[in-house]
């Protein structure tokens, strides 16, 4: 049954006042659902892909950096105008938020169409660049020109689901997302298998549930009572743009980065063959998965955040995220001794015929579950800084796991020490990010106090 329509006072009252633990629960709920269905169908691609052989496997983590360009776009355009429109809203200026929600919407939408257009018209020095191997290249172009069909509304509906989890309506995001997840589930061995179709049937998989997810996110948003979104909204458009990329960057850098992260680990692994890129394909989709209900437990955190903030209510800022770090460092904990002690069961499900794919994956996936307990801290850190609106820091601490150590890591420590290093460059990375959140969080901190002894 759906949630009857709420007016923007009520959602104010609920942010600024209802007790934290239940208030992020209540909005973390449907995010962290949102986010596992999300993980499970990227799964279930390389799942399901798995079955036509390493190569076609290996074509999913080729193609991943793609994949991770769109959705750096469309997080930036979301959350650059979410995390502003509930700050606004916080501070009840309405009209401001109008305007930040139609030009974050209509700009992300206009941005996925040039990453249709160059990346069809230059679609094999592109899958070339990616580090396909000779072998892979058949699989990556039939994969990504179909993938690269759906990029303005996969990058649109991105910024559907972030207006709509800043404004309180998690749960209308949750239906949007979930919806597409379950269907790309049905629909990828159906095409792959049934229609014969290959890799090529699990890209249209995925573009048409994507498309399913966008309408449903967009009627979200007429029924939910969020901010509408109106072209005659598109005012101040220098000002507002401004806006959005201040709240944004952090997030393109994060998703940007991870993008040339994956391309940095699938060139270094080119050398160690099929098998290595594979393998690393099938750890990065794993840990994503285990990743991802702490990334919906933060998005919870997020509109709390960012109403407290725009409403000077500082001590509930505070209060809401250390009640995020001590939850998500004690449920990491326990995923990662899973992980550590399962690891190889896991990498075989996909590849159980494949022994090196299983003996790489299983001793990368063990290392990066002996890190996992941290990134709780690094991940709440980066969504804080970034809500309030603390640009610099958010970027540099979204840039630090995926970018300033990860890439480095990835490009020195094969040359040192070979496969091992392919393996351990993650985990490296994860423990310098987390030091730099520490000092991060210490400065943040301190400015908010200052804050709020001047507001008082």
């Amino acid at each position: 049954m759906l949630k009857h329509k709420i007016s923007q006072e009520e959602k104010f009252q609920m942010m600024t006042t209802a007790p934290i633990p239940s208030l992020i629960g209540k909005m973390a709920v449907p995010t962290i659902i949102s986010m596992l269905i999300t993980s499970i169908y990227n799964i279930a691609d390389t799942f399901f892909v798995s079955r036509l052989g390493t190569s076609a496997t290996a074509s999913v983590g080729i193609v991943f950096p793609v994949m991770a360009i769109i959705q750096a776009l469309g997080f930036f355009f979301g959350h650059g105008s979410g995390n502003s429109i509930s700050r606004r809203l916080g501070a009840k200026d309405t009209e401001r938020a109008e305007q930040l929600a139609g030009i974050g919407f209509f700009s992300a939408f206009l941005c996925g169409l040039c990453v249709t257009v160059l990346g069809l018209l230059f679609l094999e020095p592109l899958s070339l660049l990616l580090g396909s191997t000779s072998t892979i290249l058949p699989y990556t172009k039939d994969y990504l020109g179909i993938i690269l069909l759906g990029a303005p509304y996969m990058t649109a509906q991105l910024v559907l689901n972030n207006q709509l989890r800043f404004q309180g309506n998690a749960f209308y995001a949750m239906i949007g997302i979930t919806s597409g997840g379950i269907l790309n589930i049905f629909l990828d061995p159906l095409f792959i298998f049934k229609f014969n179709m290959g890799v090529s049937g699990a890209a249209l998989a995925t573009i048409l549930s994507q498309f399913v997810s966008f309408l449903l996110l967009l009627w979200g948003i007429k029924i939910s009572g969020c901010i509408p979104l109106k072209l005659k909204s598109m005012k101040y458009l220098k000002y507002n743009l401004k806006i959005i990329a201040q709240g944004g960057l952090p997030s393109l850098f994060r998703q940007g980065l991870g993008s040339i992260s994956i391309l940095a680990l699938n060139l270094a692994a080119n050398p160690y063959g099929d098998a290595a890129i594979a393998a690393m394909s099938i750890v990065s989709r794993i840990s994503q998965f285990a990743i991802s209900a702490l990334i919906g437990f933060g998005q919870g955190f997020q509109p709390v955040c960012g109403f407290n903030y725009g409403a000077k209510k500082f001590s509930r800022v505070r209060e809401a995220f250390w009640f995020c770090v001590k939850v998500s460092t004690v449920v990491l904990i326990f995923i990662g001794i899973t992980g550590f002690l399962f690891a190889g069961s896991l990498i075989s499900v996909f590849r159980k015929d494949d022994l090196q794919v299983i003996v790489i994956g299983t001793v990368a996936l063990r290392m990066q579950c002996v890190a996992l307990p941290l990134s709780g801290w690094v991940i709440m850190n980066n969504m804080m800084t970034q809500t309030i609106g603390k640009t610099f820091k958010a970027s540099l601490l979204a840039a630090a796991r995926q970018g300033i150590f990860f890439v480095p890591a990835v490009l020195v420590l094969p040359p040192l020490l070979g496969i091992l290093g392919i393996q351990m460059a993650q985990p490296v990375a994860d423990i310098c990010a987390f030091l730099l959140a520490v000092v991060i969080n210490r400065s943040i901190m301190k400015e908010m106090k200052e804050e709020e002894k001047a507001y008082e």
